[in-house]
């Protein structure tokens, strides 16, 4: 589902790290949001206006940011690690 949200570009990826590790290395296109901003930018999220998909370094903090948008009415799947999601990306 992830893979083919991605290759079809009608996502956006979302990466809940912090911005340190986003400079570290990231997916290109990808939106840094940090997770613990995530409730107070979700007017920002919604515009977005696409299915999204989050990631972080190892899936752990995007399935808490998924649960935050979805208990929010935001569509959005978890990608799990960064890494996971640019071998999608890349495939």
């Amino acid at each position: 589902m992830i893979q083919n949200l991605i290759k079809n570009e009608n996502a956006k990826i979302i990466d809940v790290r912090t911005a340190n590790e986003f400079l570290g290395g990231n997916v290109e296109g990808s939106v840094n949001i940090p997770l613990n901003e995530l409730e107070y930018r979700l007017n920002e999220i919604r515009e977005i206006g696409k299915p999204l998909i989050l990631c972080c370094a190892s899936g752990i903090r995007s399935k808490i940011g998924a649960g935050i948008l979805q208990q929010n009415n935001i569509e959005c799947y978890d990608g799990g690690s960064w890494i996971e999601v640019l071998s999608c990306v890349n495939c």
